[in-house]
């Protein structure tokens, strides 16, 4: 088995039992089997790959309410090993997320390296039209000329077919039901437009269904292997979807194959654990950020154990170095 495939299933274990492959024959993991190479392949291979990650889930039932630690860990990670490789990155993703990277970059002393972009408001971005959503993003994002653009645990909008309740469609669900569209900036519209566009390849992460990505997977697969699913599914595509356990560990996979195939393999400096709790516990304390599975300001991740959580980083590290 090649070192991107091993990478991949590392990453594809349903710690959380979410349902990811509920359908042995038919699930969420075998609807993209080889997007995570893909994925890999299309930001190594590009002569002037140039990234923006969009990330920060918003928990309305946390104590207290604010963005999860799903995501903005694996976007500071994929910020920290891309840029060493000559790779620009942005990050992108709404005020409540904000403080929490910008300590988190400042922890891994990337602060002037890589800039940091604030989503409208809700309420700001219901008065744009998506070119003007976009061009909003586009001014401020510091990059000249973008070439990928990436979401990780970002929530999208759901189907609008007829097997979706009325009220529930074209709005964003955590993976218990709850609308949260109204707390969120719908940064979906960054890949639409980008979808439309054609220029600028968009990459997915998510583990369970209803993050930007997941359109990809037809509607009835996720209905049938998660819990609530058909509510929850998200509706947006992207060109190639990571589907993974939990998303973080989707980034940390992606980055080891970029950087495997750059041939530039990343050093055991990136899979210190200890290194990586440090960066988690002052994106906690400063953002607040929360567990999104426990609902409170801790520097655990979907309501593993530190140990559970850092055992596939020390997997990957096995294989990338």
């Amino acid at each position: 088995m090649d070192s991107l495939n091993q990478l991949r299933d590392i990453i594809q274990v349903d710690v959380g039992k979410r349902g990811l492959r509920t359908d042995p024959a038919s699930n969420l993991i075998t609807a993209c089997a080889g997007d995570f190479a893909s994925a890999c392949r299309s930001i190594a291979e590009h002569p002037a790959a140039a990234l923006a990650i969009v990330t920060g889930f918003f928990i309305p039932t946390a104590t207290p309410p604010a963005g999860e630690t799903d995501g903005p860990l694996g976007a500071i990670f994929l910020a920290r090993a891309l840029t060493p490789l000559g790779i620009p990155v942005v990050l992108v993703t709404d005020d409540f997320c904000v403080r929490a990277i910008e300590a988190g970059l400042a922890e891994c002393g990337l602060r002037k390296r890589v800039p940091v972009v604030t989503l409208p408001t809700p309420a700001q971005a219901a008065g744009m039209t998506e070119i003007g959503y976009w061009d909003h993003f586009d001014k401020r994002k510091g990059i000249r000329t973008l070439t990928h653009l990436l979401a990780i645990e970002r929530v999208g909008p759901s189907h609008t077919h007829d097997a979706v309740p009325a009220e529930h469609r074209d709005r964003c669900h955590t993976m218990r039901g709850r609308d949260i569209t109204d707390l969120m900036s719908p940064a979906h519209q960054l890949f639409e437009s980008a979808q439309r566009d054609g220029t600028i390849v968009t990459i997915g992460i998510g583990d369970g269904g209803n993050e930007i990505g997941m359109g990809k997977i037809p509607w009835d697969v996720i209905d049938r292997n998660i819990q609530s699913g058909g509510l929850v599914a998200c509706r947006t595509t992207v060109d190639h979807l990571i589907v993974c356990g939990v998303s973080n560990w989707g980034a940390y996979a992606l980055a080891a194959g970029v950087a495997h195939l750059r041939g530039k393999p990343l050093d055991a400096s990136f899979f210190d654990t200890v290194f990586e709790q440090d960066v988690l516990d002052i994106m906690v304390e400063e953002g607040p950020l929360v567990d999104g599975v426990l609902g409170i300001p801790d520097a655990t991740v979907d309501g593993l154990t530190w140990p559970q959580y850092a055992e596939v980083l020390t997997k990957i590290a096995a294989v990338a170095t």
